[in-house]
């Protein structure tokens, strides 16, 4: 299972919300880009970007930030936030990001998702962050009328390789990852699905993967050290390289 250590951008600080509220922010850097390095000498070899003003507003307000990130290289990055048309597609693929998310606009403008996906293939990533089991958009400041799970079968069903699942009640919370509701989407799409929001722990990163989930963001587990990145790559590693 791939392991994406997060970074999440706000007024080019590094920050956490709880449960998406822009009002509870806890700031864990000034320094993004010495953020991203250290991830890098502890074995990372992904990481996960969110331009939260972007996801509020709509803006590119830490695009400098994110081309800083991808110019030091040896990271697969991924990143979204604020990106809802093919021109910052394409520029945010320019400047080195390896995986483009699109929240808002693939809740809003299915039509131009499907085009981009036609366009760009693998290139293009959909977040879907579920509240109440209903899709969230433009930062999690609104809440649609689209079923996550049924969303997540659309978005299969019109060639989106990676989805992005957050489950918005357990992100920051350090109270576990909702287990349940990946073993159900890995049970209906032939999509990678990522978990996203609440894990806490080493044994969930095992669960996870044992439900057949490609991929983990680590957030706030990482910057409280409930969760050491060098020991869940070992233990990643240890499965993909066992003993004879």
């Amino acid at each position: 299972m791939e392991l994406f250590p997060a970074i999440d951008l706000l007024g080019g600080k590094v920050v956490r919300l709880t449960r998406g509220d822009y009002n509870l922010v806890d700031v864990y850097g000034d320094n993004p880009v010495e953020v991203a390095k250290a991830f890098k000498e502890k074995g990372a070899k992904n990481l996960h970007i969110v331009d939260l003003d972007g996801a509020r507003d709509g803006s590119t307000a830490n695009f400098a930030v994110i081309e800083a990130i991808a110019k030091t290289g040896g990271l697969f990055i991924e990143a979204g936030g604020g990106i809802r048309s093919v021109e910052r597609v394409m520029r945010y693929a320019a400047v080195g990001v390896n995986r483009v998310i699109l929240g808002t606009v693939a809740a809003q403008d299915f039509n131009l998702l499907e085009r981009l996906i036609g366009t760009f293939g693998k290139l293009i990533a959909v977040g879907v962050d579920a509240r109440d089991g209903l899709v969230a958009v433009k930062g999690w400041r609104e809440t649609t009328a689209l079923k996550s799970l049924k969303f997540c079968e659309k978005l299969d069903k019109a060639g989106v390789e990676n989805i992005i699942y957050t489950d918005i009640s357990r992100d920051g919370m350090m109270e576990g990852a909702n287990l349940d509701i990946y073993k159900r989407i890995v049970g209906r799409v032939s999509a990678k699905i990522t978990a996203s929001g609440g894990i806490s722990n080493i044994d969930e990163l095992v669960k996870l993967e044992e439900i057949g989930v490609y991929a983990a963001i680590l957030g706030k587990s990482l910057y409280t050290g409930a969760i050491k990145l060098e020991e869940a790559i070992e233990l990643d590693y240890k499965k993909d390289n066992p003993m004879p």
